[in-house]
């Protein structure tokens, strides 16, 4: 019996989603299941396949 898999990313989503902080496009971080938003210096995390486009959930990227 094979352990659960975390439901994929839909990268066609990418199109239709924007950084809430900057309004600038999103670049997909499929290692670590993030997208990013090199605007804002942050990087939302995806979780069950869905995007968590929230500020306070977003990882602030190193400098």
């Amino acid at each position: 019996m094979t352990a659960p898999t975390d439901p994929a990313f839909d990268r066609r989503m990418l199109e239709a989603l924007i950084c809430p902080a900057s309004q600038s496009a999103l670049e997909y971080d499929a290692e670590r299941q993030e997208l990013v938003s090199r605007a804002s210096n942050l990087a939302y995390p995806i979780r069950d396949g869905i995007p968590v486009m929230l500020v306070d959930e977003a990882r602030r990227l190193d400098p």
